[in-house]
């Protein structure tokens, strides 16, 4: 794959937060290269540099500084493959529905699709078999559709949890009940997001329709796909083994990298131990590295063994922010076990999910060419 023509990419939303990351993670990708770039009309016309406030820690790739912003019409990314949509969620329904029925492969991050029964809610270190719900996207949708598609990731809170969640049930079966207070960074609100005179000195104790975003979506990320007899697919909920799942969320002074306390409930009796729990996180390889994902983190989950880790500063761009962090992992006297995890919201949490995506399925061929 890496010795082949590049694959052309566009960007939606190429000037917001998560449109400023997936720039900086693909400017130098070994498959994909940027080809268009897309915007609000008020940004269309102009070069790249001249229309984005950016704000990443890094300077704009030179590849991308002249580039000029397209709106976001399908017609203007007619020689991508790929288009990554970082599109807020007031914007992106009509447009992503849009590049679908162009037969473009669109990887989003907004919220707009993912309670849609046919389109997957991947988080690619956990569930990529979910693609397998494409073809029926495509059939139900439009029957002459041969490449369009609409794939969704996770809210970046919901990501940090299910792959450690991914990993317990892997080893030990079922999880019966989660119990999680987020302390979630301000990028995740986006630019210019929370003003400062709220979050300095401050935490907010609510985060419009977050709470429940994390507890649907851990089902249908955990839950399979059953089959009926009409052969429709449907996802299942995590309906075979019921899950409960209660969020608290809280935004806090921090840039990048949501902290998540999460304590948890084994259907499986006796539940493991601590050390046991160590042992399962630090050993989950995820499909999407064994498959030579170049994005994939080595380690999907690092666990820490210091009691005060993880900690945002010290450890959310570690791997490029691909993995996460879990620490603290103990006995929890009204549940199970519970832990500490950190995950990385606009890396894995959104732009680097959407990436390693698109990369599973390049090569499982869901991708058209």
């Amino acid at each position: 794959m890496q010795d082949g023509p590049g694959i052309n990419v566009g960007i939606l939303g190429a000037t917001g937060t998560v449109g400023q990351r997936f720039i900086t993670l693909l400017a130098d990708h070994p498959w994909f290269v940027i080809h268009a770039l897309g915007a609000s009309p008020k940004s269309a016309g102009k070069p790249y540099a001249e229309a984005v406030a950016w704000k990443q820690p890094t300077p704009i790739p030179p590849s991308v500084a002249d580039m000029i912003i397209y709106e976001c019409q399908a017609e203007h990314f007619k020689d991508c493959r790929i288009v990554f949509s970082g599109l807020d969620a007031d914007a992106a329904g009509d447009i992503e529905a849009a590049f679908r029925s162009a037969e473009l492969a669109v990887f989003s991050n907004s919220k707009n699709y993912r309670r849609d029964p046919h389109v997957p809610l991947i988080v690619p270190l956990v569930n990529p078999a979910h693609m397998s719900m494409i073809p029926q996207q495509r059939a139900l949708h439009d029957p002459q559709l041969k490449k369009g598609f609409i794939l969704t990731n996770a809210n970046c809170s919901t990501t940090g949890l299910v792959i450690p969640l991914a990993a317990l049930e892997k080893t030990f079966g079922p999880i019966e009940c989660v119990l999680i207070t987020t302390m979630q960074a301000i990028s995740g609100a986006g630019y210019p997001g929370v003003p400062s005179l709220d979050i300095m000195d401050n935490i907010v104790p609510y985060i419009s329709g977050e709470e429940e975003k994390m507890e649907w979506e851990t089902l249908k990320i955990l839950g399979g796909i059953t089959e009926g007899d009409d052969g429709l697919k449907t996802f299942d909920m995590h309906a075979r083994h019921p899950l409960r799942v209660s969020a608290s969320c809280n935004r806090v002074p921090v840039i990048d990298g949501h902290t998540e306390c999460v304590s948890v409930r084994f259907a499986r009796r006796p539940p493991p131990s601590p050390q046991q729990v160590r042992e399962a996180l630090a050993a989950f390889t995820p499909d999407a590295l064994a498959m030579g994902c170049p994005s994939a983190p080595r380690h999907a989950i690092i666990v820490h063994e210091q009691p005060d880790r993880p900690q945002p500063r010290l450890d959310r761009y570690f791997q490029n922010g691909s993995g996460v962090s879990v620490g603290r992992v103990r006995q929890c006297q009204v549940l199970d076990i519970k832990f500490v995890v950190l995950s990385n919201n606009v890396s894995i949490g959104a732009a680097t999910s959407s990436i390693i995506n698109a990369e599973i399925a390049v090569l499982k061929g869901v991708v058209g060419s």
